[in-house]
């Protein structure tokens, strides 16, 4: 650790008391003030309940403080170096500010039992933490700033390594000012020869191997002069917002998430899915009925068509629903079109003029109604309102261990793939899509793709 980030660090303590006792000591101040906010209209009743200053800063304003500090210490705010976004710590700061206030409602409520002296001070205490005590950080990161341009602060790094640095990793380390970058290396022996070695506070190995030799001397050259060690991951590095931390017993463990959508995620889809398949379905009934008579007319019952695809893992089979568009022998004549299909990049198959599609079937299709009915599958969790293209069981004996990662969410009735090109869009740019969307899922990405999905279905774009 740099003395200077640990000066820094030390530093947050008493600016964020300060900056704390400045705002509980000016709410006291705006609600003892007798000046009207509009002269001659007086918006508020005078204060009857304040203590006089001396008792409010014995009783409240300086414990208050301390409750601060204490909960501000807790949320890691306080921690000596850290590479926390400027964004991440305000948002600490409004959760130390909102804890703050619940702690206090909760301790003259509960424990004194009598209502706190003034809503509208409290109201006006926890604004004026935020506001003060973010100033007042913002303050020192600017100090921080100055002083690594400067020079002051700034941490030398080399990379060491029969590889290169991963491209990501010489960004931040060339773009960062607390890093100054020397370069890489290739070996211990171009370590001990360096010129900056004395003054080195980092070394990175980009191929590390706790069996190697020369692994096991470049860590006990580094303990040895006091130099940091850091290794980057031989693998999956291209994912590094899917790789976590963990323990096992007391030694630390890297582990992969295939995606985002474990623990709380996979619960948020689910509610989110039940929910908008619910209002889907109920907005649509009427189209329902419209679309079952014009089939049954046209080409008579069944109605809905049962197609079995490959769900979440492999594992399941799932019986995706659809509005029947095609002739009721459309599966006996797949065999004698397959020498048709206009799909030559990959396992799908294609054929834009199929002649088992029925009129009413074109209309549907047109306009992706003939899916309404996997809302029903969303419903019963087999599917996502959006995934990944489901597909068929034959397709899928045909990809390779690479386009296989797509399962590890359940399939979609819309997805990246298909609003970026739907029918038209290459195999292989679509396994890209629908992978990208798997390792970087979030629900704001299912609402954006929601939303696209209207205006290219209404578009007709990349559909026959």
């Amino acid at each position: 650790m740099k003395k200077s980030e640990a000066i820094l660090g030390l530093l947050r303590i008493p600016v964020d008391a300060l900056a704390a006792l400045a705002a509980l000591l000016l709410s006291y101040r705006l609600r003892s003030s007798s000046v009207d906010l509009i002269p001659g209209v007086r918006l508020l009743d005078p204060p009857t309940s304040l203590p006089a200053m001396d008792v409010y800063i014995a009783e409240f304003a300086l414990p208050g403080v301390l409750l601060f500090l204490a909960i501000a210490g807790l949320l890691s705010l306080y921690i000596l170096r850290t590479d926390r976004s400027g964004w991440n710590e305000v948002a600490r700061i409004f959760v130390a500010a909102a804890l703050w206030l619940v702690c206090v409602m909760a301790w003259f409520f509960l424990v004194r039992r009598e209502l706190f002296y003034s809503r509208l001070l409290l109201l006006h205490a926890t604004a004026l933490i935020v506001l003060f005590v973010g100033s007042a950080r913002a303050a020192v990161l600017l100090l921080q700033r100055g002083m690594l341009k400067m020079g002051i602060g700034v941490r030398l790094v080399v990379s060491i390594g029969a590889h290169p640095l991963p491209e990501a990793a010489m960004y931040v380390l060339t773009k960062d000012r607390r890093y100054l970058y020397l370069g890489h290396l290739p070996d211990l022996l171009s370590l001990e020869q360096l010129e900056h070695r004395r003054h080195l506070d980092l070394v990175v190995q980009t191929d590390p191997d706790s069996s190697s030799k020369a692994t096991l001397a470049l860590i006990d050259y580094c303990r040895s002069n006091h130099i940091g060690y850091g290794f980057l991951p031989p693998v999956l590095a291209d994912l590094p917002h899917l790789l976590r931390v963990e323990r096992l017993g007391l030694l630390p463990l890297v582990q992969f998430q295939p995606t985002p959508l474990d623990g709380w995620g996979r619960v948020f889809k689910r509610l989110f899915d039940i929910c908008g398949s619910l209002v889907l379905l109920l907005l649509f009934a009427p189209l329902f009925a419209l679309i079952a008579v014009a089939v049954l007319i046209e080409s008579g019952a069944p109605v809905l068509y049962v197609s079995h695809r490959v769900g979440e893992h492999r594992r399941t089979m799932i019986g995706l629903l659809k509005f029947r568009s095609m002739s009721r022998n459309a599966d006996a004549r797949k065999p004698e079109l397959l020498s048709m299909n206009e799909r030559k990049d990959g396992p799908l198959f294609k054929l834009r003029c199929d002649p088992r599609v029925t009129k009413v079937g074109r209309i549907l299709r047109r306009f992706d109604l003939d899916e309404l009915p996997q809302l029903l599958n969303v419903l019963l969790g087999h599917m996502s309102l959006v995934g990944p293209r489901p597909h068929l069981p034959d397709e899928v004996e045909r990809y390779d261990p690479y386009q296989r990662r797509v399962f590890a969410v359940k399939p979609g009735i819309t997805g990246l793939s298909q609003i970026s090109g739907r029918s038209s869009l290459p195999f292989a740019e679509e396994v890209r899509l629908d992978l990208r969307y798997v390792e970087e899922w979030s629900l704001l990405l299912d609402i954006w793709i929601l939303w696209r999905t209207v205006w290219v279905v209404l578009g007709g774009k990349g559909h026959a």
